[in-house]
């Protein structure tokens, strides 16, 4: 049994983009409650399932997931350690960044002024092409890689206010399934 908002749902999560509990969008919030409904979930998933795309259910979001070869496996744990080093990178300004956190880029900037380990941590970031002049244009592109994933969203355009999304629960799983053995953890690498 498929939902009228079954494309809908489909040209959303089809993209690698979430569908979150505290989206500011109406339609997304609409879109999450459908999915919500354990029976819709169930009947989306086979369906979905169908075509290849396994629909998965996360703390307070949901999205796609594929079966990957291992050269995608390869280009995917690449993405997961730069999204540690965001992750890294946000908590260093302020700990209490999580889902339904506000911030601002000139927050942030403001904090570079006075924390060197912030700053040590933007200076990592040149990799990632943030190799930009002045810390708010780096802010700032790190600041859209968040957007455009879907961790965050622009919500006040005046004050430039940004409000972590519940899909942010997505990286701090994947954090949190990395296992390192203490036996090896103390290791130093030859």
């Amino acid at each position: 049994m498929r939902t009228t908002h079954t494309s809908d749902i489909f040209e959303v999560l089809k993209r690698g983009q979430f569908i979150c509990s505290n989206s500011p969008d109406a339609h997304i919030q609409k879109l999450f409650k459908v999915l919500d409904d354990e029976d819709t979930f169930e009947d989306l998933y086979e369906y979905f399932y169908q075509i290849n795309y396994v629909l998965e259910q996360g703390n307070e979001f949901f999205c796609f997931s594929r079966t990957e070869k291992n050269a995608e496996l390869d280009r995917k744990l690449e993405r997961a350690f730069e999204w540690i080093d965001i992750l890294d990178f946000f908590k260093t300004f302020d700990s209490a960044f999580d889902v339904g956190f506000r911030f601002s880029p000139a927050d942030v900037v403001n904090q570079l002024k006075n924390n060197a380990d912030l700053k040590s941590k933007l200076e990592g970031f040149k990799k990632v092409g943030t190799d930009k002049k002045n810390y708010t244009d780096r802010v700032k592109k790190i600041i859209e890689k968040l957007e455009k994933d879907n961790f965050i969203t622009l919500e006040n355009e005046i004050s430039e206010t940004y409000k972590v999304l519940t899909s942010f629960n997505y990286l701090k799983d994947l954090i949190l399934t990395i296992n390192i053995p203490e036996e090896i953890e103390n290791e130093i690498p030859e």
